[in-house]
């Protein structure tokens, strides 16, 4: 409460945004350990461009119909005056095929197809909330792992005598896998493996301790411009209206007055809708 009432009054055109209501936007904006005021000033921010945006919607008279935002979940009302005036402001037209090809031939990387693995591995399981069971199960893990890189035919028979998955059965293969289909950390490791090659330490994930070989890569290939055109487009176009509307906050705050907190030209985003 002390350092809060240290903070000064926040005003936009003289109209005062309470502090209890930048106390609890702040919440919304981390900053680092011992440095709250400067959640207290991105708070503040946001608060004061949404003031602009609701004074603009006034001024036009805006009425919009509050929306449905997904189950149980409708627009406020200073929500819809916030988006009308926006949309009021901001014609985004849809891009054309010329500016949507321009862009994928400009970052075609981006447009890649996720690359599959062919893999095997023994896992080694322990609670991520047991401490002993899981330094038990490193030191097993590294015991198997190195009788593998004495002799890596024993890998298919560690793993059907040893490994927690069902794919024990099969001298621990996975079949084809690729992004999403595992969790981070076995993904990393995969990435950073030679094919035929084998994890030169247990791989550490919330389930325990991995082993693993990676037996085949094969590379993702960069999708064709048809199956991404319509993403392409929604992307350009949603990046056009970010910018319309950055340049309306930007206009409003230079036709304003705003007291007791400053603004860079990086402030002026509009609140996501």
């Amino acid at each position: 409460m002390q350092a809060r009432a240290l903070q000064p009054e926040v005003s936009v055109n003289g109209e005062v945004i309470p502090s209890s209501l930048i106390a609890a936007e702040a919440q919304n904006h981390p900053a680092p350990p011992g440095k709250p005021g400067l959640a207290w000033r991105a708070a503040a921010r946001a608060l004061a461009v949404r003031a602009l945006l609701l004074q603009a919607a006034r001024r036009l008279e805006l009425d919009p119909e509050q929306q449905e935002l997904g189950p149980g979940r409708r627009e406020t009302r200073d929500e819809a005056l916030v988006r009308a005036v926006i949309e009021t402001h901001v014609r985004a037209e849809p891009p054309d095929d010329d500016a949507c090809r321009a862009f994928y031939a400009a970052h075609e990387q981006r447009f890649r197809a996720p690359n599959l693995y062919e893999a095997a591995h023994i896992l080694l399981p322990a609670p991520p909330d047991d401490p002993a069971a899981r330094a038990k199960a490193r030191e097993f893990a590294e015991a198997l792992l190195k009788e593998i890189m004495v002799d890596a035919r024993a890998f298919d028979r560690l793993a059907r005598e040893n490994s927690a998955c069902e794919s024990r059965g099969n001298g621990g293969r996975l079949g084809q896998i690729t992004a999403g289909d595992t969790v981070p950390e076995f993904e990393a490791a995969l990435e950073a493996l030679e094919e035929g090659a084998i994890s030169p330490a247990p791989v550490e994930t919330r389930y325990g301790f991995h082993i693993i070989r990676l037996d085949a890569r094969a590379e993702g290939e960069i999708l064709p411009f048809d199956n991404v055109r319509q993403r392409i487009r929604e992307m350009l176009e949603r990046a056009a209206w970010a910018r319309g509307a950055r340049a309306l906050v930007t206009r409003l705050l230079e036709e304003s007055t705003i007291e007791g907190v400053s603004f860079s030209a990086a402030d002026a985003a509009p609140p996501d809708l």
